[in-house]
């Protein structure tokens, strides 16, 4: 399979391509929450445990500079901001979907309680 090189970052197949764009602890349970609704930063923040502040705005600056999501700013005092998939992040939901529920099998089979994630 041949290299490729994009934004200045030599790739060697289609998988670590993708996971570049998605992988990590936090782009994917990211991209899950805004599937369903649109958030502010707050409401990011405290729908997902144990992710800094710094974490979570890199998360969001890289999924919106990838497509997967839509930041909108709006010019109010204080600032708003909300959060929203992009069509390009809603292409990337089944994956996420298949990856979780791989997970959830995992889980299960290891004797990880898995209640609280069905």
């Amino acid at each position: 399979m041949p290299d490729f090189i994009y934004k200045g970052k030599v790739y060697y197949n289609p998988v670590e391509f993708a996971m570049g764009r998605l992988g990590g602890t936090w782009k994917m349970p990211i991209l899950w929450r805004l599937k369903d609704k649109i958030y502010r930063y707050g409401e990011l923040k405290r729908s997902i445990a144990h992710i800094s502040d710094k974490m979570l705005t890199t998360q969001l600056r890289e999924l919106e500079e990838d497509g997967f999501i839509h930041r909108e700013v709006y010019a109010v005092v204080p600032p708003k901001v909300e959060y929203s998939i992009t069509e390009k992040g809603k292409s990337a939901i089944p994956i996420v979907n298949q990856i979780r529920n791989y997970g959830i099998e995992l889980m299960e089979k290891e004797g990880i309680d898995v209640k609280l994630y069905k």
